[in-house]
């Protein structure tokens, strides 16, 4: 009924940048939360970033100043700019989302993965 699809991941060097889009699609009726974790080597997955419908954002202590979430409502889509870039940072992100979808007549609550994107940073 409703999938993420996630774009942006790639090879970086350190110190440099690189920007995920997600965008989510289907009969979708209201998006509560979009966020992104990461999930590295041999680590269990983390929360990044996480944007609220309020427009509220969190952040992970180790992104903040360097990462920036930020939606688009009217395209269902969240951005997650990742700015000096770390080693550390190398994980799959995965996109989520916190959202209600149509089904009939009625609206379903539903928690949704994307397939994930590699970031690797490394020299």
């Amino acid at each position: 009924q409703v999938q993420l699809v996630e774009s942006g991941g790639g090879l970086v060097q350190p110190g440099g940048s690189l920007r995920l889009s997600c965008a989510a699609s289907g009969s979708i009726f209201s998006i509560n939360a979009m966020g992104w974790y990461r999930q590295g080597p041999g680590k269990q997955r983390e929360l990044v970033a996480v944007s609220t419908s309020g427009s509220s954002t969190n952040y992970a202590e180790s992104v903040k100043g360097r990462f920036t979430i930020s939606r688009d409502n009217a395209k269902n889509t969240v951005y997650l700019q990742m700015n000096s870039l770390k080693p550390e940072d190398t994980a799959v992100y995965y996109c989520n989302a916190n959202l209600y979808y149509t089904d009939s007549d009625t609206y379903r609550h539903l928690e949704v993965w994307g397939q994930g994107t590699l970031v690797t940073v490394s020299s």
